[in-house]
């Protein structure tokens, strides 16, 4: 029996740019954490220490810094840039390009001031391999509350169950969702495109989230993916993982007080995760099979 190589990636991971734009007196920040990971021919630097066919990835770092020169975009075309350019070397069978945006607000009458917005991140990757370009578009830590609305009942009970069952509760998130643009968006979308199709698809999902009276976190879940599919043909997939940020009544009687609902103890562990993929089926309605690009995101989703 000999030990060979198996499935490796290699490259220059949360590189920081900041990118000002002045072609006008109002400026404009493009804030982005960009990852660069290649796959392909390096067997012998693994084996051999034989660096001939290694692109190094300060030399990974530098070319992000040099497309920044010529404008950035969206994130999803920015990565895009990066994954052609790098697998047009003969040695690059293939990569994995991922990118987190920050958000920046302008200061109210100032045209080159900023204060950072929110925890909420935009997120984008790019996934290339023999079949061609993967784009995903999403979020994270994009926190959301519904004060009512929500129930959870009907849940089998044992000699371990302590959970009363409700027809009223506080439902809490921290939304993570990605979805999975076709190959015929992905390779023919603009910066503009992109930019668009963003908002369009988170304002989509937390308006379900807000509309839908919840018997569970998971039917939350499954509605806001669906509501995607339903809305945008050029979507083949959603995946969301959200964590169900507990809140639960406070107990006022030893004060002499009662609590119709309105005072909470917001627990940050343990929680309950629910994740899930919103796919569409195939002629058997059956799901597709898993999709090769979700084996580089951490995981679930």
């Amino acid at each position: 029996m000999s030990i060979v190589l198996g499935a490796n990636q290699y490259g220059k991971a949360e590189v920081r740019l900041v990118r000002v734009t002045r072609d006008t007196a109002r400026h404009r920040i493009t804030d982005l954490n960009v990852t660069s990971q290649l796959r392909g021919d390096f067997a012998a630097c693994h084996t051999d220490g034989d660096n001939a066919k290694v692109i190094a990835t300060d030399t990974q770092k530098n070319t992000v810094y040099a497309f920044a020169r010529d404008g950035v975009g969206a994130p999803e075309s920015f990565l895009v840039r990066l994954a052609r350019h790098f697998t047009a070397s003969p040695q690059v069978t293939g990569g994995r390009w991922a990118a987190e945006q920050y958000g920046w607000s302008r200061i109210a009458g100032h045209d080159h001031a900023f204060v950072r917005s929110g925890g909420e991140k935009r997120t984008a990757l790019v996934h290339a391999d023999a079949s061609g370009l993967t784009v995903l578009a999403g979020l994270r830590d994009c926190t959301v509350l519904k004060s009512t609305g929500s129930e959870f009942s009907g849940f089998p009970r044992d000699r371990f169950t302590t959970l009363p069952e409700t027809d009223d509760r506080v439902l809490a998130t921290d939304l993570t969702a990605w979805w999975r643009y076709e190959p015929s968006f992905a390779e023919s979308a603009t910066d503009a495109d992109f930019d668009a199709r963003y908002p369009a698809v988170r304002d989509l999902m937390l308006a379900t989230f807000a509309e839908l009276h919840s018997l569970a976190l998971q039917q939350t879940v499954f509605a806001m993916g669906r509501a995607v599919l339903e809305a945008f043909d050029d979507v083949a997939e959603v995946r969301l993982s959200c964590p169900n940020n507990h809140h639960f009544l406070v107990d006022l009687a030893p004060f002499g007080l009662d609590n119709p609902g309105e005072v909470f103890f917001a627990a940050d562990r343990p929680y309950g995760l629910i994740e899930a993929a919103v796919v569409r089926s195939g002629p058997d309605e059956a799901p597709p099979p898993e999709h090769p690009v979700w084996a580089t995101i951490g995981g679930f989703a």
